[in-house]
């Protein structure tokens, strides 16, 4: 029976064996730190392989470089033996709900989450620190070496990632920011789907800097646009009288990213006066103007064919149409004629011939974002008090997930804050009856002892955003609920908003970043002497449930974090079915092989155990048979 690795994905790894597929001749043996031999790659080969000139030293190129960045990829690269603890206490409908709360620091969560949501996630939007001397970021120390930042990553020592402020004096002040953004996106990409989009909220201070940056991660082809919006009303008290009242929302697409919605077109001018079987229609301008695109040929004089009247092309303009393309346009009563001959004919355009419904969405949004006074009064109004500073506003959040996801799309936020990005999914689906999710990921950074918040007994920023997103979806299913009230038993729009109801998903799973479940000897059995052997029989750690156990093993396997978990009484023994059969975990000890029988005969396509389950070596030797017998596709695997 296979073990589980249970630990994060060495991209590293996974990188160098593509790269041996494609390259073989390119990779070579290097001796490691701990002097055994491994396999790396011969980058000068490889250089040489990808250009079709004699590649000799490094040269010039256009590119971002910063001190630690190679030091900032190496450890978005580097795998960490983590793991996500539920927390059934904090969450809300946790055995229903399809929406994740994950509470650590988001480079950790971004690794753990790579052989779940990988190319999973349709959008990602994300405010994080924004650098202007003031602001915390987060302290990613890239002057270990690897096995330091894998033994900090299990929680060894106290330190972790920290946040710190990064004041505008220190020499690194752009390298720390840019070295703590770059593994984020590296990997925030790998989870994007191939049509997936993100949206990065983002000041001047920093604008110039994060653009070249996604160049170099996302591709400077797959950037669609810098989008404004307004904060702010203007503010006199700027030293120079230029009050920058905007920030800028950068937005980049993975791949295959089709369009935004747009804005929806009016309609209410277009009429069928003459009850045209093409149905309704507006008049619009038959001409355009002059310039170097114009064809000769269409400055000319078309005629009405019902009166005669001749119609000379505008000295200024000149027509839209080439004479043979309007002949056609006459034939078929697409063009009207006005009986006045000084008045123009103009084109009857039907509604139904518009390719789009919708008008293009302007990159400066002014009338569908609201300002940050705006996101000050949402928080008062949910929260009580302005109780976390700076938050954007719902309506900022609410219009890029509406332009850019369908129904059942992922949304991710890892630097989430107040939880904006959580509200704005279940206010979207309980407007369109969608059925999206959303996975918010937040480090628990302590509140001021000074602020509201912690006076109003919030301990951590987590806490906050946990928060809001109970009271928010509340006050949204009330809302529903209301007007579901007011509507006639039976009719239409009651059968709609019942349908929104019993659709709507106002809950969260709260997971936590933690240390493995395992004991380290499992990790390091090297560092395990003989005469210690007798107390290394147990590794998973005592303190850890099976819960935990069952959450490790979904990570781990790339199953889904948020499908539904239930819990059966096999033969004395506690089973849980996640999404049905789709897997089947269990982590009490002395099994025996009726219970496995048993367990056998439902047949789940996944079954998973403790090593240390079984009640002696016969049945853990015959477990594998006797699944080949009663369920032969089921995967098999140990803990």
């Amino acid at each position: 029976m296979d073990k589980l690795k249970l630990h994060s994905k060495d991209l590293t790894a996974e990188n160098i064996e593509k790269l041996a597929a494609l390259f073989p001749n390119c990779v070579t043996e290097t001796k490691g730190a701990d002097g055994e031999l491994k396999h790396s790659i011969d980058f000068d080969l490889l250089r040489q392989e990808l250009s079709a000139d004699l590649v000799e030293g490094p040269q010039e190129r256009y590119r971002l470089d910063w001190p630690g960045k190679r030091e900032a990829l190496a450890t978005a690269n580097q795998p960490i033996n983590l793991t996500l603890r539920p927390e059934r206490e904090e969450s809300v409908d946790f055995d229903t709900t399809k929406n994740l709360y994950i509470e650590g620091d988001n480079l950790d969560a971004l690794k753990l989450l790579q052989e779940t949501y990988l190319n999973k996630v349709k959008m990602i939007y994300i405010d994080p620190p924004y650098n202007t001397g003031k602001d915390f970021i987060y302290q990613d120390d890239f002057k270990e070496s690897t096995k330091q930042y894998f033994e900090r990553s299990n929680q060894v020592d106290e330190e972790g990632n920290r946040m710190v402020v990064n004041t505008d004096s220190n020499g690194r002040f752009h390298s720390d920011w840019l070295s703590m953004m770059y593994p984020r996106l590296k990997l925030a990409r790998k989870l994007l789907k191939d049509d997936g989009v993100i949206f990065i909220s983002i000041d001047d201070n920093e604008v110039h800097n994060l653009r070249k940056m996604c160049d170099d991660v996302f591709g400077a082809e797959n950037f669609i646009a810098e989008l404004l919006w307004k904060r702010r009303v203007s503010s006199a008290l700027s030293d120079n009288s230029v009050s920058t009242d905007h920030e800028y929302v950068v937005c980049y697409k993975k791949g295959d990213f089709g369009r935004f919605r747009g804005n929806p077109k009016n309609f209410s001018k277009y009429k069928n006066p003459d009850n045209d079987k093409r149905g309704d229609w507006i008049l619009d301008n038959l001409t355009v103007g002059m310039d170097e695109s114009m064809r000769p040929n269409q400055a000319y004089t078309i005629i009405d064919p019902n009166t005669g009247n001749e119609f000379a092309h505008n000295p200024n303009r000149v027509w839209a149409y080439i004479p043979l393309s309007m002949k056609k346009l006459i034939s078929e009563g697409r063009v009207v004629f006005p009986t006045d001959p000084s008045k123009r004919p103009m084109l009857k355009r039907f509604k139904n011939d518009l390719k789009n419904t919708h008008n293009p969405f302007s990159s400066i949004m002014l009338k569908s974002v609201g300002m940050n006074t705006e996101a000050t009064r949402q928080l008062q109004k949910i929260l009580g008090g302005n109780l976390f500073d700076y938050s954007k506003p719902l309506s900022l959040c609410f219009t890029l997930i509406e332009q850019t996801t369908n129904q059942q799309d992922i949304i991710l936020d890892f630097f989430s804050g107040s939880a904006a990005t959580a509200q704005a999914v279940i206010q979207l689906n309980a407007e369109d009856g969608g059925n999206r999710r959303h996975i918010q990921v937040q480090l628990p950074e302590p509140c001021d002892e000074k602020s509201a918040a912690f006076k109003a007994g919030y301990s951590t920023i987590a806490e906050i955003g946990k928060e809001r997103i109970r009271r928010a979806g509340a006050k949204i299913r009330a809302e529903l609920e209301a007007q579901l009230e007011v509507e006639l038993l039976g009719s239409e729009k009651h059968s709609e908003l019942t349908t929104k109801l019993a659709n709507l998903d106002t809950g969260f799973r709260v997971l936590k970043v933690d240390s493995s479940n395992m004991e380290d000897v499992y990790y390091r059995p090297d560092e395990v002497s003989q005469d210690g052997l007798d107390l290394q029989v147990e590794n998973i750690k005592p303190d850890r449930s099976p819960e935990d156990l069952l959450f490790q093993v979904l990570l781990d396997w790339g199953v889904d974090l948020a499908l539904p978990i239930e819990q059966e009484v096999i033969a004395g023994n506690t089973v849980f079915w996640v999404d049905g059969n789709a897997l089947a975990a269990c982590f009490d000890t002395g099994l025996d092989e009726n219970f496995v029988k048993e367990l056998a005969k439902r047949e789940p396509l996944r079954a998973v155990f403790r090593d240390a389950s079984f009640a002696n070596d016969a049945t853990k030797i015959n477990i594998e048979q006797i699944f080949k017998a009663l369920s032969p596709h089921t995967d098999l695997k140990s803990i």
